[in-house]
């Protein structure tokens, strides 16, 4: 059986044009992860990619993983609430043309639909814009994320520059 995904590609030019979403709790930090242990970032990519198909990873060895984190262009955000992990971003700097891309993005299960993935999602935007001489922040999303996640990347001032469609 043949499956159509839609994916599109987003993006976000200046700081100026985020649509900040903002939460008014307290409890919330967002924390830059500043150790070469993969295991963080992989037991989200499983655990939030679990539901959204994300499998590339999953043939990842311990190698692979410490080498991916270990890149100075990589840096891992987690979302905490309550001293709890609740999601995360990993940003990758693309240096030569000047760009942040999102390359992951989510929320564990037990805190979706909260209002959060708008927040973390201004957050990241932010933190794009503040690394040095960035022109542009950009995504993709396809329709096996989050049944939201278009909405909350075009809500938050992204515009889509380019469709596509598989078939897988």
């Amino acid at each position: 059986m043949t499956k159509i995904i839609n994916r599109n590609y987003l993006e976000i030019k200046s700081v100026d044009a985020l649509i900040e979403s903002k939460i008014s709790k307290s409890n919330e930090t967002i924390d830059l992860i500043k150790t070469n242990d993969f295991q963080l970032n992989k037991f989200f990519y499983k655990s939030i990619g679990k539901e959204h198909r994300w499998t590339d990873r999953l043939i990842w060895s311990e190698v692979d993983w410490t080498k991916y984190i270990s890149n100075s262009n990589v840096h891992t955000y987690v979302l905490k609430i309550n001293n709890d992990l609740a999601g995360y971003f990993e940003l990758i700097i693309h240096t030569n043309s000047q760009e942040v891309e999102i390359a992951y993005f989510g929320l564990l299960q037990e805190y979706q639909n909260k209002k959060l993935g708008g927040y973390l999602l201004s957050e990241a935007i932010k933190k794009c814009f503040s690394k040095k001489k960035i022109n542009r922040v950009w995504v993709h999303t396809c329709t096996l994320d989050h049944k939201h996640a278009l909405n909350n990347y075009l809500a938050r001032g992204m515009k889509i520059y380019k469709k596509e469609t598989i078939k897988v």
